[in-house]
């Protein structure tokens, strides 16, 4: 809407920040969900050799108010229309700030694996159930709903490796902070944590949903020191309003005010419109994950998987995720195929996903048998496992790059319906359909291939590309009183429903099931291959 137009109504907006591995996403957002602008910024991700995956805040920082000016520059509202600032990001990162809140070094980010060795020393007993220590597994399911994971992909692990291999870092860090809390702070000056965003530390007591807090026995069983970790509030909580230098540098006034938020994962969950109890998503960007809200705090240890708080008051949903998704066709692109003149390195990821798509079309569902597995970076659930590896299988001299690629975009479907098996038996029912979400549903070919392969019905989002920055949204106008919960869903309107095609049911079952096998017997290869140099 142009502030040209005297005669129209502007709209009340959000400004809502999506902080995503690859970079930030802004954009402008009304109360019923309508994407106004939005603007989006690269940043760099430093990978190094064991396990090391890490990111620059202050490159976080300059791509997220380039992005924003973009937008407020515009004027499409005035300034006081938009209301609140909403942040959602990646989640399960570690920033060490000073008091001044100022980072102290690159985050470590939800890909880092390199404290997993310092896990079991926390974690551990004399009795051990897997891995676990028994007296301390019990108090971390029974409170918590989860356990800090063995992978070392978590703040636990973050922090620990912090602790014992840059002691420097880690005595100066006045707080640790989530990249979400992080955002926060270098908006409003506030040193907060929401009780969704500080649930992966898995030092909260969450078995009263409207009562969450620190708890005394978990801080010391984990080691984590209450003084370093921040103050909680909800994520529909107001925390602030834009100090004088955020408020310059993005554009709007001062006294706008910044809602707690939440991470990409329950803001997704917000954003689907898939908010009622055990109505399902599916999320395939760079990595993926399909879970729903519930109205129940339970645990599966065996999947990895547990009832997490929601971004919604009183509300719960099913934590897990799928390492890499989107991610598997990136690689495919830019390390396999990106050569080959026919598919251009230059040419745009849009125009590079749109040929993949014709090509994948003219491969017969099954890709001729060709099998990927989509475990580049390891995989966190149904099985907690970071020695896991990719690969194709079956693979003979009639297999072209179509058939490869086809491959791997049935290969991450078998994994989400490996994750699917473990979900639907959490919620005690079969999913009846699942909005899909991410950049993966932009392709019509892979929303058919998911709704094959899961036999469930597939209802692609429209705009998929903004439910986290819609979530976001969301999330922040039920905590200004401007959005009530059971709103969302007629506010995300379903693009296309796609259904089962039955012809494929067999080929899809058989291959699933040597999906199944081949994880069985190579996992124990990779364990041996990759035990000693994690990611290298």
């Amino acid at each position: 809407m142009s502030m040209e137009d005297p005669g129209a109504t502007a709209p009340e907006c959000i400004l809502a920040i999506d902080l995503g591995t690859s970079g930030p996403k802004v954009a402008l957002v009304t109360m019923s969900g309508e994407v106004l602008a939005s603007e989006v910024e690269s940043t760099e991700l430093f990978l190094s050799e064991g396990g090391g995956a890490e990111q620059d805040p202050d490159d976080w920082w300059r791509a997220i108010m380039t992005a924003a000016r973009r937008i407020t520059d515009r004027e499409l509202v005035p300034r006081e229309n938009v209301l609140a600032v909403a942040v959602t990001s990646q989640w399960a990162g570690t920033v060490p700030v000073d008091e001044k809140g100022e980072a102290l070094c690159r985050a470590i980010i939800w890909l880092d694996s390199r404290g997993a060795k310092y896990v079991p020393e926390v974690a551990g007993g004399l009795v051990r159930i897997q891995g676990y220590g028994a007296l301390k597994l019990e108090s971390w399911l029974r409170k918590t709903g989860g356990v800090p994971s063995l992978a070392g992909k978590e703040p636990v692990a973050h922090i620990l490796f912090l602790r014992h291999e840059k002691p420097d870092i880690y005595e100066r860090a006045y707080k640790l902070m989530e990249p979400k809390d992080y955002l926060n702070l270098r908006l409003t000056g506030k040193f907060y944590a929401t009780t969704d965003s500080i649930a992966l530390h898995w030092v909260t007591n969450n078995r009263n949903i409207d009562h969450i807090h620190y708890d005394e026995q978990l801080l010391a069983q984990t080691t984590l020191p209450r003084e370093k970790l921040p103050d909680l509030r909800r994520a529909v909580d107001v925390i602030g309003t834009l100090t004088p230098r955020a408020a310059v540098e993005l554009g709007l006034d001062e006294g706008t005010r910044v809602v707690g938020g939440t991470p990409d994962v329950p803001a997704a969950a917000v954003g689907s419109g898939a908010v009622a109890d055990f109505e399902g998503h599916l999320y395939v960007g760079t990595s993926s994950w399909l879970t729903c809200h519930v109205p129940f705090k339970k645990t599966d240890l065996i999947h990895n998987m547990a009832s997490l708080p929601s971004a919604l008051p009183g509300r719960y949903f099913i934590g897990n995720e799928q390492e890499t998704a989107g991610g598997c066709m990136a690689w495919l692109r830019d390390s396999v195929l990106c050569r080959d003149d026919a598919l251009d390195p230059g040419e745009p990821a849009e125009d590079s996903l749109e040929r993949f798509n014709e090509l994948a079309e003219s491969v017969p569902a099954g890709s001729d048998k060709v099998i990927f597995t989509p475990w580049l970076y390891g995989e966190h659930t149904p099985v907690a496992d970071p020695h896991l590896r990719a690969a194709f299988s079956n693979v003979s001299l009639r297999t072209t790059r179509a058939h490869l690629i086809r491959a791997v975009m049935e290969g991450v479907g078998y994994n989400t319906r490996w994750l699917m098996g473990g979900v639907e038996s959490f919620i005690g029912r079969p999913f009846e359909a699942l909005r899909f979400i991410g950049g993966g549903a932009k392709s019509s070919l892979w929303c058919q291939i998911f709704a094959d392969v899961l036999d469930r019905p597939i209802d692609r989002v429209a705009d998929p590309l903004s439910a986290n920055v819609r979530g976001a949204a969301f999330v922040a106008a039920v905590g200004l009183g401007k959005l009530k919960v059971e709103q969302i869903a007629s506010r995300v309107p379903i693009e296309k429903r796609y259904t089962p095609n039955r012809q494929n049911r067999s080929v899809y079952d058989e291959l699933f099931k040597a999906f199944l096998e081949i994880h069985k017997h190579s996992a124990p290869m990779y364990q041996r291959l990759n035990a000693t140099a994690l990611h290298g």
